[in-house]
């Protein structure tokens, strides 16, 4: 199925911004903030979600993986990135499998969810093809701002809307996240798939009751060990120029020039990294003249910051939850 326009209408702006602020919202309880039936709601929900447009998943937090946390970099000769990136899009390790850099470089983000799997994913199960010229890998070292469901820039309920349905997720602390153990992972691995999976469904799958479930759903949503994202096509909201920053400041101000970034509404990730340049950062911008705006007025305001490589998003296979049909078609 698609939809009828390429971008997004008011209604369906809402409607993904509310779900930004409570992704298992009952279909009723958005539909009395928006001002339209239950049956809207679901049938417009029903239509994005079958078009890939918006995918509800639940997902640990970007911290979560103390195990190591690893953004690659593989540069590759032209007409090899498209077939890599859907490689990797499919493997159970990788979030964030992108197309950048005119589609000559695949940027991933890998996760070792087990002592010592970082070695493993990093010495033996890398992509080990002649067309791939270079693997970079940098570890992720702290998080400043890492919330893959919430544009801040994207407003379409009223403050008083909003605050119907909640605050929305906040930015990534440092917190220790360890008490989650082996039984949780059934749980996320569905709502990874789809986080308004119902409990009777959610039960089945893990072997609890219901009121388990939604027992340990409250526990570790309260905890922060579990987030829920509403994921959406930027594209289809306006955003059309996705851009990954790579920058460096000196190590006396990397947390300064780091939060500083990561309070830009512009940025849905920024993270401290090891390698060349010390700073990554992603950033939404509606065109080429928008990201010309934000480097030279709000990055550049950052007098910590003494270096600025750019890698322009061309194409998203895998976002946070599961790979997108472009990486299955591939």
């Amino acid at each position: 199925m698609t939809v009828e326009t390429d971008i997004a209408d008011e209604l369906d702006r809402r409607l993904i911004h509310a779900l930004q602020l409570d992704a298992r919202a009952p279909f009723s309880r958005i539909a009395e903030v928006l001002g339209v039936s239950d049956q809207t709601v679901a049938r417009r929900y029903r239509r994005l979600r079958s078009a890939d447009l918006l995918r509800v998943v639940a997902v640990p937090p970007t911290n979560f993986y103390g195990h190591g946390r690893w953004m690659l970099r593989l540069r590759c000769v032209p007409g090899a990135a498209d077939a890599i990136a859907s490689a990797l899009a499919r493997r159970p390790d990788t979030a964030w499998v992108q197309l950048v850099s005119g589609g000559t470089e695949v940027q991933c983000i890998i996760r070792a969810r087990v002592p010592g799997e970082s070695e493993q994913l990093l010495l033996e199960r890398l992509p080990r093809h002649g067309r791939v010229v270079d693997i970079a890998a940098y570890s992720l070292l702290h998080t400043f701002y890492g919330s893959p469901g919430r544009v801040r820039l994207l407003n379409a309920l009223t403050p008083e809307e909003a605050a119907q349905l909640g605050p929305g997720p906040d930015a990534v602390t440092g917190a220790d996240l360890t008490h989650c153990d082996a039984d949780d992972l059934r749980l996320f691995n569905v709502l990874a798939r789809d986080a308004r999976t119902g409990l009777a469904d959610l039960a089945a799958a893990t072997g609890w009751s219901q009121s388990t479930v939604r027992r340990r759903m409250d526990e570790l949503r309260a905890s922060g060990a579990l987030h829920f994202y509403a994921e959406f096509d930027l594209t289809y909201l306006g955003y059309r120029a996705g851009t990954r920053l790579w920058a460096s400041a000196p190590p006396a101000e990397l947390a300064a020039a780091g939060e500083a970034l990561a309070s830009h509404p512009e940025v849905v990730f920024a993270a401290a990294t090891t390698g060349p340049t010390n700073l990554v950062a992603t950033v939404i911008c509606t065109d080429a003249h928008d990201v010309y705006r934000y480097l030279t007025e709000r990055v550049a305001a950052l007098p910590a910051i003494t270096q600025v490589e750019t890698t322009p998003v061309i194409q998203t296979r895998k976002r946070v939850g599961r790979l997108l049909q472009a990486a299955l078609d591939g």
